[in-house]
Protein backbone atom coordinates (compact mmCIF):
# COMPACT_ATOMS: atom_id res chain seq x y z
CA UNK A 1 0.00 0.00 0.00
CA UNK A 2 1.07 3.56 -0.58
CA UNK A 3 1.79 5.66 2.47
CA UNK A 4 -1.24 7.64 3.65
CA UNK A 5 -1.82 9.91 6.59
CA UNK A 6 -3.51 8.01 9.41
CA UNK A 7 -7.02 9.15 10.25
CA UNK A 8 -6.83 7.98 13.86
CA UNK A 9 -10.02 5.96 13.28
CA UNK A 10 -10.46 2.19 13.43
CA UNK A 11 -12.92 -0.09 11.66
CA UNK A 12 -14.01 -3.69 12.07
CA UNK A 13 -15.17 -5.26 8.82
CA UNK A 14 -16.72 -8.73 8.92
CA UNK A 15 -16.47 -11.24 6.10
CA UNK A 16 -13.58 -9.33 4.55
CA UNK A 17 -11.06 -11.86 3.30
CA UNK A 18 -12.43 -11.31 -0.23
CA UNK A 19 -15.26 -9.72 -2.21
CA UNK A 20 -17.27 -6.80 -0.90
CA UNK A 21 -15.76 -6.91 2.58
CA UNK A 22 -12.25 -6.76 1.13
CA UNK A 23 -13.29 -3.82 -1.06
CA UNK A 24 -14.64 -2.01 2.01
CA UNK A 25 -11.41 -2.62 3.91
CA UNK A 26 -9.40 -1.26 0.98
CA UNK A 27 -11.48 1.92 0.88
CA UNK A 28 -11.16 2.56 4.60
CA UNK A 29 -7.43 1.93 4.56
CA UNK A 30 -7.03 4.29 1.61
CA UNK A 31 -8.37 7.16 3.67
CA UNK A 32 -6.11 6.35 6.62
CA UNK A 33 -8.14 4.10 8.92
CA UNK A 34 -6.75 1.02 10.62
CA UNK A 35 -8.83 -2.09 10.16
CA UNK A 36 -9.62 -5.46 11.68
CA UNK A 37 -11.03 -7.95 9.18
CA UNK A 38 -12.76 -11.23 9.94
CA UNK A 39 -13.47 -14.37 7.92
CA UNK A 40 -14.02 -18.10 8.31
CA UNK A 41 -10.91 -19.30 6.47
CA UNK A 42 -7.75 -18.53 8.40
CA UNK A 43 -5.42 -18.97 5.42
CA UNK A 44 -7.49 -16.69 3.20
CA UNK A 45 -7.64 -14.15 6.01
CA UNK A 46 -3.87 -14.17 6.47
CA UNK A 47 -3.40 -13.66 2.75
CA UNK A 48 -5.82 -10.72 2.79
CA UNK A 49 -4.01 -9.11 5.74
CA UNK A 50 -0.69 -9.39 3.91
CA UNK A 51 -2.14 -7.87 0.73
CA UNK A 52 -3.85 -5.04 2.58
CA UNK A 53 -0.83 -4.27 4.76
CA UNK A 54 -0.08 -5.96 8.08
CA UNK A 55 1.16 -2.68 9.57
CA UNK A 56 -2.42 -1.37 9.69
CA UNK A 57 -4.56 -4.50 9.42
CA UNK A 58 -5.24 -7.45 11.69
CA UNK A 59 -7.34 -10.52 10.99
CA UNK A 60 -9.46 -12.59 13.35
CA UNK A 61 -10.70 -15.91 11.99
CA UNK A 62 -14.03 -17.40 13.03
CA UNK A 63 -17.67 -17.93 12.15
CA UNK A 64 -19.71 -14.74 12.17
CA UNK A 65 -22.62 -16.27 14.07
CA UNK A 66 -20.36 -17.50 16.90
CA UNK A 67 -20.80 -15.17 19.88
CA UNK A 68 -17.35 -16.06 21.20
CA UNK A 69 -15.82 -15.06 17.85
CA UNK A 70 -17.70 -11.75 17.91
CA UNK A 71 -16.33 -10.98 21.37
CA UNK A 72 -12.78 -11.99 20.44
CA UNK A 73 -12.83 -9.92 17.24
CA UNK A 74 -13.83 -6.77 19.11
CA UNK A 75 -11.42 -7.52 21.95
CA UNK A 76 -8.53 -8.03 19.54
CA UNK A 77 -9.38 -4.79 17.74
CA UNK A 78 -9.34 -2.89 21.02
CA UNK A 79 -6.06 -4.50 22.06
CA UNK A 80 -4.37 -3.76 18.74
CA UNK A 81 -5.72 -0.26 18.05
CA UNK A 82 -7.34 1.00 21.26
CA UNK A 83 -10.71 1.80 19.71
CA UNK A 84 -13.37 0.64 17.24
CA UNK A 85 -15.10 3.60 15.62
CA UNK A 86 -16.76 1.83 12.71
CA UNK A 87 -18.42 -1.53 12.24
CA UNK A 88 -19.22 -2.84 8.78
CA UNK A 89 -21.36 -5.98 8.94
CA UNK A 90 -20.67 -7.74 5.66
CA UNK A 91 -20.47 -11.43 6.61
CA UNK A 92 -23.28 -13.36 5.01
CA UNK A 93 -24.39 -16.64 3.48
CA UNK A 94 -26.77 -17.87 0.81
CA UNK A 95 -26.56 -21.67 0.72
CA UNK A 96 -29.79 -22.33 -1.16
CA UNK A 97 -31.20 -21.48 -4.59
CA UNK A 98 -34.79 -22.37 -5.38
CA UNK A 99 -38.46 -21.58 -4.70
CA UNK A 100 -39.36 -20.55 -1.19
CA UNK A 101 -42.20 -23.09 -1.12
CA UNK A 102 -39.59 -25.84 -0.93
CA UNK A 103 -37.23 -24.04 1.46
CA UNK A 104 -35.77 -26.20 4.22
CA UNK A 105 -36.60 -24.34 7.43
CA UNK A 106 -33.29 -25.33 8.99
CA UNK A 107 -31.53 -23.66 6.08
CA UNK A 108 -33.68 -20.56 6.61
CA UNK A 109 -32.63 -20.51 10.27
CA UNK A 110 -28.96 -20.76 9.28
CA UNK A 111 -29.32 -17.86 6.83
CA UNK A 112 -30.92 -15.62 9.44
CA UNK A 113 -28.39 -16.65 12.10
CA UNK A 114 -25.46 -15.70 9.88
CA UNK A 115 -26.90 -12.70 8.06
CA UNK A 116 -28.94 -11.00 10.77
CA UNK A 117 -28.28 -12.28 14.28
CA UNK A 118 -24.51 -12.08 13.80
CA UNK A 119 -24.82 -8.43 12.72
CA UNK A 120 -26.76 -7.69 15.89
CA UNK A 121 -24.14 -9.51 17.96
CA UNK A 122 -21.26 -7.52 16.47
CA UNK A 123 -23.22 -4.28 16.96
CA UNK A 124 -23.78 -5.11 20.62
CA UNK A 125 -20.09 -5.87 21.09
CA UNK A 126 -18.79 -2.68 19.45
CA UNK A 127 -21.39 -0.61 21.30
CA UNK A 128 -20.27 -1.94 24.67
CA UNK A 129 -16.54 -1.82 23.92
CA UNK A 130 -16.28 1.70 22.49
CA UNK A 131 -19.18 3.31 20.68
CA UNK A 132 -21.57 3.83 23.63
CA UNK A 133 -19.07 6.23 25.18
CA UNK A 134 -17.27 7.56 22.12
CA UNK A 135 -19.62 7.39 19.14
CA UNK A 136 -19.02 6.09 15.66
CA UNK A 137 -20.94 4.51 12.80
CA UNK A 138 -22.29 1.16 11.72
CA UNK A 139 -22.91 0.09 8.14
CA UNK A 140 -24.84 -3.09 7.39
CA UNK A 141 -24.31 -4.58 3.94
CA UNK A 142 -27.81 -5.64 2.94
CA UNK A 143 -28.92 -6.30 -0.64
CA UNK A 144 -31.27 -5.17 -3.35
CA UNK A 145 -32.92 -8.54 -2.63
CA UNK A 146 -33.98 -7.05 0.71
CA UNK A 147 -36.03 -4.23 -0.84
CA UNK A 148 -37.71 -6.16 -3.65
CA UNK A 149 -38.88 -9.65 -4.49
CA UNK A 150 -35.93 -11.95 -5.09
CA UNK A 151 -36.98 -15.13 -6.91
CA UNK A 152 -34.97 -18.26 -6.05
CA UNK A 153 -33.00 -16.49 -3.30
CA UNK A 154 -35.98 -15.85 -1.04
CA UNK A 155 -34.33 -16.79 2.26
CA UNK A 156 -31.43 -14.46 1.46
CA UNK A 157 -33.82 -11.66 0.49
CA UNK A 158 -35.85 -12.06 3.69
CA UNK A 159 -32.70 -11.96 5.79
CA UNK A 160 -31.49 -8.79 4.07
CA UNK A 161 -34.88 -7.15 4.61
CA UNK A 162 -34.50 -8.03 8.29
CA UNK A 163 -31.00 -6.56 8.24
CA UNK A 164 -32.38 -3.28 6.90
CA UNK A 165 -34.93 -3.19 9.72
CA UNK A 166 -32.17 -4.02 12.19
CA UNK A 167 -30.39 -0.91 10.94
CA UNK A 168 -33.49 1.15 11.67
CA UNK A 169 -33.79 -0.24 15.18
CA UNK A 170 -30.12 0.35 15.94
CA UNK A 171 -30.18 3.83 14.39
CA UNK A 172 -33.02 4.81 16.70
CA UNK A 173 -31.55 3.23 19.84
CA UNK A 174 -27.91 4.23 19.31
CA UNK A 175 -28.62 7.87 18.40
CA UNK A 176 -27.22 10.44 18.79
CA UNK A 177 -23.78 8.90 19.35
CA UNK A 178 -23.76 6.24 16.63
CA UNK A 179 -25.15 6.50 13.11
CA UNK A 180 -26.43 3.28 11.55
CA UNK A 181 -27.16 2.83 7.85
CA UNK A 182 -27.48 0.04 5.29
CA UNK A 183 -26.14 -0.43 1.78
CA UNK A 184 -28.25 -2.45 -0.65
CA UNK A 185 -26.10 -3.56 -3.60
CA UNK A 186 -27.36 -5.20 -6.76
CA UNK A 187 -25.17 -7.92 -8.29
CA UNK A 188 -21.50 -7.32 -7.51
CA UNK A 189 -18.78 -9.36 -9.23
CA UNK A 190 -17.62 -11.58 -6.38
CA UNK A 191 -17.24 -15.30 -5.82
CA UNK A 192 -20.29 -15.10 -3.54
CA UNK A 193 -22.53 -13.84 -6.37
CA UNK A 194 -20.85 -15.76 -9.20
CA UNK A 195 -23.82 -18.05 -9.80
CA UNK A 196 -25.92 -15.02 -10.76
CA UNK A 197 -23.75 -14.03 -13.72
CA UNK A 198 -21.20 -16.75 -14.51
CA UNK A 199 -21.19 -17.56 -18.20
CA UNK A 200 -23.64 -14.76 -18.97
CA UNK A 201 -22.03 -11.59 -17.62
CA UNK A 202 -22.59 -9.56 -20.77
CA UNK A 203 -26.27 -10.50 -20.80
CA UNK A 204 -26.63 -9.77 -17.08
CA UNK A 205 -24.87 -6.41 -17.37
CA UNK A 206 -27.09 -5.36 -20.29
CA UNK A 207 -30.03 -5.04 -17.91
CA UNK A 208 -28.23 -2.28 -15.96
CA UNK A 209 -28.65 1.29 -17.21
CA UNK A 210 -25.01 1.97 -16.32
CA UNK A 211 -23.99 -0.97 -18.48
CA UNK A 212 -22.04 -3.11 -16.04
CA UNK A 213 -22.25 -5.19 -12.89
CA UNK A 214 -20.93 -3.81 -9.65
CA UNK A 215 -17.42 -4.34 -8.32
CA UNK A 216 -16.33 -4.40 -4.66
CA UNK A 217 -14.86 -0.90 -4.81
CA UNK A 218 -18.32 0.47 -5.64
CA UNK A 219 -19.55 -0.74 -2.27
CA UNK A 220 -16.30 0.21 -0.56
CA UNK A 221 -16.76 3.82 -1.66
CA UNK A 222 -20.33 3.86 -0.34
CA UNK A 223 -19.22 2.43 3.01
CA UNK A 224 -16.40 4.97 3.25
CA UNK A 225 -18.94 7.75 2.68
CA UNK A 226 -21.37 6.44 5.29
CA UNK A 227 -18.59 6.28 7.88
CA UNK A 228 -17.22 9.73 7.05
CA UNK A 229 -17.89 13.23 8.35
CA UNK A 230 -19.61 13.98 5.04
CA UNK A 231 -22.50 11.76 6.18
CA UNK A 232 -22.76 13.11 9.73
CA UNK A 233 -26.48 13.93 9.34
CA UNK A 234 -27.45 10.61 7.80
CA UNK A 235 -28.78 7.72 9.88
CA UNK A 236 -31.40 5.02 9.50
CA UNK A 237 -31.13 5.08 5.71
CA UNK A 238 -30.61 2.43 3.06
CA UNK A 239 -28.33 3.47 0.22
CA UNK A 240 -29.16 1.49 -2.91
CA UNK A 241 -26.04 0.94 -5.03
CA UNK A 242 -27.37 -0.84 -8.08
CA UNK A 243 -26.08 0.59 -11.37
CA UNK A 244 -29.58 1.91 -11.99
CA UNK A 245 -31.26 -1.50 -12.21
CA UNK A 246 -34.15 -0.33 -10.04
CA UNK A 247 -35.03 2.17 -12.77
CA UNK A 248 -36.34 -0.80 -14.74
CA UNK A 249 -38.79 -1.85 -12.04
CA UNK A 250 -42.28 -2.20 -13.45
CA UNK A 251 -41.14 -1.84 -17.05
CA UNK A 252 -42.07 -4.76 -19.29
Amino acid sequence: MTTVELSGKVALVTGASRGIGYGVAEALLARGDRVCITGRNEDALKEAVEKLGADRVIGVAGKAHDEAHQAVAVERTMEAFGRVDFLVNNAGTNPVFGPIADLDLNVARKVFETNVVSALGFAQQTWKAWQSANGGAIVNIASLAGVSASPFIGAYGMSKAAMINLSLQLAHEFAPLVRVNSIAPAVVKTKFAQALYEGREEEAAAAYPLGRLGVPSDIGGAAAFLTSEQSDWITGQTLVVDGGIFLNAGVS
